[in-house]
């Protein structure tokens, strides 16, 4: 394969949820390990599942993987980052630092943004600081979103404390952070330079991916990072032997590569076939990159029908019979959250209900998956850049007012950190919540990290909201946290595919919410080859696992199981979203 050719250093694998990061990165490195390299892979992801991939429970520092004599794993776990970064931060503070003052600089990192800057100074650590006992270091990432926002993270905070030693911000001291300034900046070099790190950019032959990459390839050259490598995972390149559902498969990869944005046809450039096994486990990552490796056991058992599933129209038919409610739809990147959140809008739309359809997904393009208005249906996302600029002029028009204008400028600059940001999409997503007091509300989540950091700072603003409540009041207050946990107010709908992987992280994002006392209502099984009627020799490999996977989902782990089938035209459109919960198709 021609990006392990003459590899750097450092390999950072990113891309759209679902593409297949986590499998390359895995693959890439066993390779590199079977070769005699020494590899230390790092997940940076807050969702991930490295661990189910390479089948041991791993560690924030590096484990030796079994099976592999050169290979270690670790992931960065957010939360002990956090404490730890809190730890430093608190260290770096002056003796003469009163109990109040250390206090309220340990209050000011305990938000989600807090949680995020220290897991990306970890992975600054891996950059920056040598490590010499691994010739090469793989970065599995999170979903595109998230991870543009990681990576510019260095140049940001590198502006931002460049001149200012004042002050203190959601991360503590600024002093304290200034420490950490020339880590930043070489960080970002080595992003930069081609002879230390290649950027893999992981994607499928599918429009909807293809497009994403493009997009997150010009913002990754906004951020000086333009030596990209493309990875098109899951090509269908078998003979389709005359099955419907194999041919329209390999047409509809066909047509997307070719049409393709100009700029991903310019990388050099990689097209990994679609296997007829998951990714789990050495003998099928192995097999992924080598032709002659041994193949993991494949099974050709019953392919009956999955009795207790449902269609997505009978979802409708549940939602419909409120007058109002949230309904959040989420998962793990890639899934096809945008599509059942729109299919979803629709339909309620179509029912006479007042619908307001918004994402918090940077990576989100809902007008694109729409393509038309629907009457009844409003339509919008929450824009991080557009709700931050908000957010400041709110804070500086509310408490600016008396300041001096040296103070009226520190208080700007402080605004002006990167972290500023989560705050504000939070208070965006708050003002969302609420709007399903009297109409439908339909939410399209980042991928299931983002969705949890999220979820963190709802928690947080409850805890902190209800602390200084009297207590004849704690019960009867209103928060986005209560509101969630209501299951007559927001319902949520878990969307996953037909696959062990993308199955067990929507089985953890289930029991995250349930420590939180928020209770799905509902799973839907997304691109389901075995409802499409496909017979073709090699898939048959594939819809035995997916039966498999969908017999878990609907005996032990969901409320109601719907599903959708493999469609071989990609539902884009208010028609085609429309099809997907028609009573009879």
């Amino acid at each position: 394969m021609g990006l392990l050719q003459q590899p750097p250093r450092f390999l950072f694998f990113t891309g759209k949820g679902g593409v297949g990061k986590t499998s390359l990165a895995c693959a890439s490195a066993i390779a590199l390990a079977d070769a005699g390299r020494r590899v230390l892979i790092v997940s940076t992801d807050p969702a991930s599942n490295l661990d189910e991939m390479l089948g041991l429970p791993l560690k924030a520092k590096p484990q030796a993987v079994p099976g592999v004599r050169t290979l270690w794993a670790l992931n960065i776990d957010p939360e002990r980052a956090a404490e730890a970064y809190r730890d430093r931060v608190l260290a770096q503070m002056s003796e003469r630092s009163t109990l109040e003052e250390r206090r309220t600089v340990h209050e000011q990192l305990s938000g989600a943004c807090t949680t995020e800057i220290a897991a990306f100074d970890e992975f600054v650590a891996l950059l920056a600081d040598p490590l010499p006992e691994y010739d090469h270091i793989v970065f599995d990432t999170a979903p595109t979103g998230h991870t543009l926002r990681l990576l510019s993270l260095p140049k940001a905070w590198s502006g931002f404390l460049e001149g200012n030693d004042r002050g203190a911000s959601c991360l503590g001291p600024h002093s304290g952070l200034k420490m950490q300034e020339a880590r930043f900046r070489a960080a970002m070099q080595a992003l930069a330079a081609p002879e230390r790190t290649r950027l893999v950019l992981v994607t499928r032959a599918d429009a909807s991916a293809l497009k994403e990459a493009a997009r997150t390839h010009h913002e990754l050259q906004g951020l000086g990072l333009s030596h990209l490598w493309l990875a098109v995972n899951g090509r269908f390149m078998a003979d389709p032997q005359g099955d419907a559902v194999a041919a329209a498969l390999q047409c509809q990869q066909a047509q997307a590569l070719a049409d393709m944005p100009q700029a991903l046809k310019l990388l050099p450039r990689d097209d990994l076939p679609l296997k007829p096994f998951d990714m789990v486990g050495l003998p099928a990552l192995r097999a992924l990159l080598q032709d002659d490796a041994p193949l993991p056991p494949t099974t050709q058992g019953a392919l009956e029908p999955v009795h207790g599933t449902e269609d997505l129209c009978d979802l409708v038919d549940r939602l419909a019979q409120q007058d109002h409610a949230l309904v959040m739809v989420m998962g793990k990147g890639g899934v096809g959250k945008t599509t059942v959140a729109a299919a979803l809008a629709v339909a309620l739309a179509d029912r006479g209900k007042s619908v307001h359809l918004s994402t918090t997904d940077p990576a989100a393009h809902l007008t694109a998956t729409l393509g038309a208005e629907v009457p009844g249906l409003q339509v919008d996302r929450i824009d991080p850049v557009l709700e931050t600029e908000r957010y400041i002029d709110k804070m500086m028009a509310t408490r600016a007012a008396g300041l001096s204008a040296e103070q009226q400028a520190l208080m700007l600059e402080d605004l002006r950190s990167p972290c500023t940001e989560e705050v504000a999409v939070f208070h965006a997503f708050s003002r969302t919540v609420a709007e399903a007091r009297s109409a439908f509300v339909v939410l399209d989540t980042a991928p299931t990290g983002h969705t949890l950091l999220l979820m963190d700072a709802t928690g947080a603003y409850h805890r902190q909201v209800v602390a200084g409540l009297p207590d004849n009041q704690r019960h009867h207050f209103k928060t986005p946290l209560t509101r969630l946990q209501d299951a007559a107010y927001t319902h949520i709908v878990l969307v996953t595919l037909p696959e062990t992987t993308p199955v067990s992280e929507a089985a953890a994002l289930q029991e995250d919410l349930r420590r939180a006392q928020i209770e799905p209502s509902a799973w839907v099984v997304n691109r389901s080859l075995l409802a499409s009627g496909s017979r073709h020799p090699m898939l048959l490999q594939r819809l035995a696992g997916e039966r498999a996977q969908l017999l878990r989902v609907s005996t032990r782990l969901a409320a109601h199981t719907h599903v959708i089938a493999w469609q071989a035209t990609p539902p884009v459109g208010v028609a085609a979203l429309r099809g997907l919960t028609a009573k009879e198709r």
